[in-house]
């Protein structure tokens, strides 16, 4: 999966708020709302910490594809992409963990 690829996901889920949510699984999970797509961020992610803990390894991979694009849902229901991640992660790029935490303002 390069950048491109992730790109594309990101205005294909934006395209898809306004899809059928009968046909389509990401406008079913847009049209119920941010708490539908928060559970199932939460429940992939608890497939993801399983995966990790049984160290396979193309469990791993399935499991973190599905965090990865639920949170990409997650992102275009409040009308923002992969970008805007990829934007912060630049500016985190050479930081300290320790001094970015203690630099972050509560919003």
């Amino acid at each position: 999966m390069n950048m491109d690829m992730l790109h594309r996901i990101s205005e294909t889920l934006l395209e898809r708020r306004k899809a059928d949510p009968e046909t389509s699984y990401t406008a079913r999970l847009m049209a119920n709302g941010p708490d539908a797509i928060l559970k199932k961020i939460g429940e992939e992610s608890a497939e993801l910490i399983m995966a990790g803990k049984e160290g396979n390894r193309l469990h791993v991979v399935w499991e973190s594809a599905d965090v990865l694009y639920h949170t990409m849902v997650l992102l275009a229901f409040y009308d923002m992409t992969i970008e805007d991640v990829l934007q912060e992660m630049r500016r985190r790029e050479g930081v300290s963990g320790i001094d970015e935490k203690r630099s972050r303002k509560k919003p």
